[in-house]
């Protein structure tokens, strides 16, 4: 029984990764040991569940039929483990998915924390400013900015904090005065992914202003519109946490700050159908506090 569970443990990181190298890192055994694991359980069952190529590994109907029913059967088994254990003794990865800004300026420095009262559990972060398919990506917990697009998923508010526009001192000198929201039509202004010509409604004392913004420039990243703020190309409107540090350092300053350009609001986000890790939820848990927490002292 030990056996079959392990081999569909890895059969279910090969599904999720496509490599079975990549599948022996992440479980930290021999690629041999995984090839030998999914032969077995093929076998078992009397179908391939894997479709092989020199290239690629992808999954057959049968294997896709099998990955979807083994994988809540195996949530299903390791939340039963965790709550035997209790959830102070968290075991396993726990794998998260958030944007670049976030994951750099704010998840990652805060992971020593959590891990120190979790030290038998692992982690395998991606960051990426593009959604991602929590199910076909094997994301346990998504952190994420903005609207929940996804009506398939589950999701709970974790923090938000106000939009802000901030640019450059040399920017502001060289480009011109901004006395009004309307004014944001003459300037760069980075306002988010495929935002070039988009309208951005700020509001103050019950007046809202709606103005179309653009840019000369395109950036992919929240981190590239804000390294481009910072070097004198334009104005950057983003979360204040993302851009807390160059205003503090005095590489950017904020502008209209009387006007309210909006909430950006954090989500911890699960896929509908997958009951969240303990894990999952400990960290959503370790976030709400430690933010609700960091903005009261601040």
């Amino acid at each position: 029984m030990t056996d079959r569970f392990e081999a569909i443990r890895l059969f279910i990181r090969v599904a999720r990764t496509r490599s079975f190298s990549e599948a022996a890192r992440e479980t930290g055994v021999s690629q041999p040991t995984v090839s030998r694991a999914i032969a077995s359980l093929e076998k078992e069952v009397g179908v391939a569940l894997l479709a092989r190529t020199s290239r690629t590994v992808t999954l057959t109907d049968a294997g896709a039929e099998y990955f979807s029913r083994a994988e809540n059967a195996l949530n299903a088994l390791e939340e039963a483990a965790e709550v035997v254990r209790g959830t102070s003794v968290l075991t396993g990865t726990l794998r998260i998915g958030t944007s670049t800004s976030f994951g750099r300026r704010h998840l990652i420095p805060k992971l020593p924390e959590f891990f120190a009262f979790h030290p038998q559990l692992r982690v395998n972060v991606t960051l990426t400013d593009e959604r991602q398919d929590l199910v076909t990506e094997g994301i346990d917990v998504a952190l994420r900015f903005g609207a929940l697009e996804d009506s398939s998923a589950v999701a709970r508010k974790i923090h938000s904090w106000p939009k802000i526009a901030a640019a450059s001192p040399a920017y502001m000198a060289s480009a011109g005065l901004l006395q009004s929201p309307a004014d944001l039509a003459n300037f760069n202004v980075f306002a988010g992914p495929g935002a070039n010509g988009a309208g951005v409604t700020l509001r103050r004392e019950g007046k809202v202003s709606s103005v179309r913004v653009d840019s000369r420039y395109s950036f992919s990243t929240n981190e590239s519109r804000i390294a481009a703020a910072v070097a004198g190309m334009g104005i950057v409107i983003a979360s204040q946490c993302s851009c807390a540090q160059e205003i503090a350092q005095g590489k950017l300053v904020r502008i209209l700050q009387d006007w309210d350009f909006g909430q950006a609001e954090l989500h911890a986000v699960y896929a509908l159908g997958r009951q969240a890790k303990p894990a999952a939820r400990a960290l959503t848990e370790f976030l709400a506090r430690d933010l609700k927490s960091e903005k009261a002292s601040g």
